[in-house]
């Protein structure tokens, strides 16, 4: 039976979980809207592996409480994850078959489309992971890549309105990782709800809705990737000048702030100042501009106005 949809698709209150005496999710409550692309981000080790354990069932949490699809979980497990497909660290198949034979071997262990649908549904979803060219080769032979490609294309043999993927380009090829992130852009934008956990800034930057910040355990904040960027720092003016010194000048009585000189060029903060302005003001004073550039806040910036940290720390 069909899962209702949700505002919701993901939802944890005061989710957690401590191994010993290590808190390693402390109290997350997570909002995932229907229809989002949603990245759970954080550096290795933050706690985003043990979060999605405790969300598929895998993990017993310490507290709190979560739901999946707007049911509530463990309850209605049984009933709610076959509309959930999901890539977990490192996904398990028979080494010695095919990648094909493994697919139609855990296809017919679980409930769902009927078999006489299996061989096109397994055609698709290798098709569409690029892995057709090695769909009867032994899945001992392959490599790293390939098997995070058909952990994949098991998440997508069947009809799913979420996808739980945890790292889902880890040990692949440039290549590799292009066809993936417009994969997951294209299931975001037919309606699947997709919840992608990475270490990679740039990669949720590129292909996610909403993003929400995992540190040591904790959810530092969440929502669409406009809100945090614009709530981690202001955009850049970058100018190159025949006189520094000038152009410091106009630019810091029209209202650009923090302003530093390095040899010709001049940066600042712009705030809500626009940069063909800024250029206008600094031509009509007579300032000769070489080069004017506006620097866009990157997830990176956000993250490091919003924990006083880089990115590659000890999770």
């Amino acid at each position: 039976m069909p899962v209702p949809t949700a505002a919701l698709a993901v939802e944890t209150h005061g989710l957690a979980k401590s191994f010993g005496g290590v808190r390693a999710v402390d109290g997350i409550d997570l909002a995932v809207p229907t229809g989002s692309t949603y990245g759970f981000l954080g550096p290795n080790g933050s706690g985003k592996t043990t979060t999605i354990r405790v969300l598929l069932g895998l993990l017993n949490p310490s507290a709190g409480s979560w739901s999946l699809l707007g049911q509530p979980m463990p309850q209605r497990a049984m009933s709610t994850l076959p509309n959930v497909g999901a890539l977990v660290e490192g996904p398990a198949f028979y080494p010695w078959l095919s990648g094909w034979d493994n697919l139609a071997r855990l296809d017919a262990m679980g409930p769902g489309p009927a078999s006489s649908t299996r061989t096109a549904r397994i055609s698709d979803a290798l098709a569409m992971v690029g892995l057709m060219a090695a769909a009867n080769k032994r899945y001992r032979a392959y490599s790293l890549g390939m098997r995070q490609r058909l952990g994949l294309a098991w998440a997508l043999l069947r009809p799913r309105q979420l996808l739980i993927l945890d790292e889902p380009t880890n040990g692949m090829d440039p290549q590799g990782t292009r066809e993936i992130r417009h994969l997951i852009r294209q299931l975001g934008e037919a309606g699947t709800t997709v919840f992608l956990s990475s270490h990679l800034l740039s990669e949720v930057e590129q292909i996610c809705t909403h993003v929400g910040v995992m540190h040591r355990g904790k959810l530092l904040v969440q929502g669409t990737l406009d809100e945090l960027l614009a709530a981690g720092a202001a955009p850049k003016l970058r100018v190159e000048a025949d006189n520094a010194a000038k152009a410091t000048e106009v630019l810091a009585a029209i209202g650009v702030t923090g302003l530093t000189v390095d040899g010709q060029q001049v940066v600042g903060t712009l705030g809500a100042l626009r940069p063909e302005d800024c250029c206008r003001h600094l031509v009509e004073a007579g300032v000769g501009v070489r080069m004017l550039v506006h620097e866009q806040v990157s997830l990176e910036d956000a993250f490091v106005a919003l924990t006083g940290a880089g990115f590659n720390v000890a999770g």
